[in-house]
């Protein structure tokens, strides 16, 4: 992770896979696959191809390996958004390992990153012989203190999802990354599919950003539509992930806060515009210039002056175009002084005029 000073800011920036991650950088958008393929890999495969069509940069997925994800008790837990089990609803959607690798496979091909989120010890060491170049890991196990120190091992830039965390028990999890020297990021996150205005934190991004200064922050979106994603932008979020399909009449526990194709399409086109705009200064811009010309106002004698009249404040005023030599906001600077010819109203000031 490399870390730039601006006018005392400092920035952190890390690559994956070639790709720069940071605030000097275009966000990157993340398109979370995750299990909405419902386990079949040819599904899996034309949303990829889609994604890429959007001009998709990264795909995230989901690596679980239930025996070693899970226990038994798991049977008996019920999500909020799913009518059956956690531990049915990943045995439905969970692709094979070789399955998996022929995703990834076909990812790269089409000239995206591909990454995922391992739900256990014996899914990361999986992910490490597909040689991935990056770990996410899910808000859920953003406290798995074991799991987050085996992953860090591997030396790999990891991105974390905060959700359901607060700052000081997140502490402990990003002393893990500090200590085995990985790049990281960190994402704001609200868990509940999908989440309302009412829950979701944009607050969260600016403090994490302030609690963590060597994270590259981003924003981790499971509301409806792209307005929090967007927004988080401005508050500099460097990474946006979201879920996605190949169309949102699938059915599917993360399916009603996932984007379709032209929705990614329009995040990564906006956030970027977002980002730009964000990170120009107060100024007059070049192509300004002819606008202030005839939009700003010009000193004007507002009625009939003799030569050696004294300028009261009564007797001039700024009007359009500013194409006169005294500008509007130097008003005051010509009070009190001498003409040196007689002016007709709504004549512009000459500073010749002024002894």
């Amino acid at each position: 992770m490399e870390a730039s000073a601006a006018e005392g800011i400092v920035t952190q920036t890390f690559s994956i896979a070639g790709r720069q991650i940071g605030p000097d950088h275009p966000p990157l958008v993340i398109a979370e696959i995750g299990i909405n393929h419902g386990g079949d890999l040819e599904v899996a495969k034309e949303m990829v191809r889609l994604a890429a069509g959007a001009g998709c940069e990264m795909i995230k997925h989901q690596t679980h390996i239930l025996e070693d994800e899970m226990t038994d008790e798991a049977k008996s837990i019920f999500p909020p958004n799913a009518d059956v089990s956690i531990w049915d609803v990943m045995a439905r959607c969970a692709l094979s390992l070789d399955e998996e690798a022929e995703l990834k496979r076909y990812t790269e091909s089409l000239g995206m990153i591909w990454i995922s989120t391992p739900f256990s010890r014996a899914a990361a060491d999986f992910l490490e012989t597909l040689d991935v170049p990056a770990y996410k890991i899910g808000s859920g196990e953003a406290d798995n203190l074991p799991l987050i120190r085996h992953i860090a091992r591997k030396g790999k830039p990891v991105i974390l999802s905060t959700g359901m965390q607060t700052i000081e028990t997140l502490r402990a999890s990003v002393g893990i990354l500090d200590q085995a020297g990985v790049p990281y990021a960190l994402l704001e996150c609200t868990n509940l599919y999908p989440s309302p205005a009412e829950i979701v934190s944009l607050r969260g991004v600016t403090e994490l950003r302030e609690a963590f200064p060597r994270a590259v922050v981003g924003f981790s979106d499971h509301s409806i539509g792209p307005e929090m994603a967007l927004a988080s932008v401005a508050l500099g979020a460097s990474i946006l992930e979201r879920h996605y399909t190949d169309t949102r009449y699938r059915k599917g526990p993360d399916i009603s806060c996932s984007m379709d194709p032209a929705e990614l399409r329009f995040l990564i086109d906006r956030s970027r515009e977002i980002w730009i705009a964000a990170n120009n200064p107060k100024q007059r811009s070049a192509p300004e210039e002819d606008v202030y010309r005839f939009a700003r106002g010009s000193i004007v004698a507002d009625a009939n002056l003799p030569a050696g009249h004294v300028i009261r404040e009564q007797d001039i005023w700024a009007r359009r175009p500013g194409s006169g030599e005294i500008a509007a906001y130097e008003f005051d600077t010509v009070l009190g002084k001498r003409l040196t010819r007689a002016l007709t109203r709504n004549t512009q000031l000459r500073w010749s005029d002024l002894e």
